[in-house]
């Protein structure tokens, strides 16, 4: 299996698998249902949705947890002013947080300091606790990507950042769940980058990422049991608005895409949240 999503169909979702110009029905409401259930193949005569206009929900709707990493690129690190971490920095996020890949983010009134970050995104696709390395790569189901939208002013009213992180339905993540193999193994070295109305904002590579996706497994399952369909973001590159001179931030209307070479892209506008 290779491309994996969940998709708004008739009011509910669906669990599917792209398969050439039609995505297969699962026979499960989401991929988070799917991953817990073993991931069985399809059954007999399926389902079938057409590709095109297909509404994405996030790849996995409701995750028992979403844990972030901060400082995870050297450049990126440099450019916020920090050392090098010697642990990964984590920090939550929530279901109520997530949009499907090519949704829209509103843009929250309560800020003028709206910033973008492109993630690599590990699905974890069995339960594990005290992983072994091997074992964190075999709970590895797959990536997917992220663009963890951050609230600037509100990240930094504090030294701990889950109120700039956590806002209402202002993460995209999508559109498709991708298998290892597809993307060079479990530590897959694959181009990120954000544009924003076409220009790039943020280009780098995950082989550089000080702690690679099997590495966080295993550290994370030291800490709190991970379950099917749990989402690890891995971090993002150099190029966030908040570091530049002078700082930029998303105000409303611009389309932002956030891209991982092999996996897909999270592309959406931001607008402004009706009167």
């Amino acid at each position: 299996m290779t491309r994996l999503a969940t998709l708004r169909i008739d009011g509910s979702t669906r669990a599917v698998r792209l398969d050439g110009d039609v995505h297969t029905d699962l026979g499960f409401a989401d991929l988070g249902a799917w991953l817990a259930a073993g991931q069985p193949e399809p059954r007999a005569g399926a389902a079938t949705f057409g590709v095109e206009d297909a509404d994405f929900a996030p790849v996995v709707p409701n995750p028992s947890k979403v844990l972030c990493v901060g400082h995870n690129y050297t450049d990126h690190i440099k450019e916020m002013g920090r050392d090098l971490p010697e642990y990964p920095t984590l920090f939550p996020k929530y279901a109520d947080s997530l949009l499907g890949a090519h949704d829209d983010v509103v843009r929250p009134p309560e800020t003028d300091a709206l910033d973008w970050e492109v993630e690599l995104v590990v699905v974890i696709g069995e339960t594990v606790r005290r992983a072994t390395t091997e074992r964190a790569a075999a709970a590895i189901a797959g990536f997917t990507v992220m663009n963890d939208i951050s609230v600037r002013d509100w990240q930094f009213r504090t030294i701990e950042w889950t109120q700039g992180k956590i806002w209402d339905s202002t993460t995209p993540v999508g559109p498709y769940l991708v298998t290892p193999d597809e993307v060079g193994g479990v530590r897959p070295a694959l181009r990120v980058s954000t544009t924003v109305d076409g220009q790039v904002m943020q280009s780098d590579d995950t082989g550089t990422l000080l702690f690679d996706p099997v590495f966080l497994v295993e550290y994370i399952s030291t800490i709190i049991t991970l379950r099917p369909g749990d989402l690890i973001a891995t971090g993002t590159p150099a190029g966030v608005g908040h570091a530049r001179d002078p700082k930029v931030y998303l105000l409303g209307g611009e389309e932002v895409v956030a891209e991982i070479a092999g996996i897909g892209a999270c592309a959406n506008r931001i607008v402004e949240e009706p009167r």
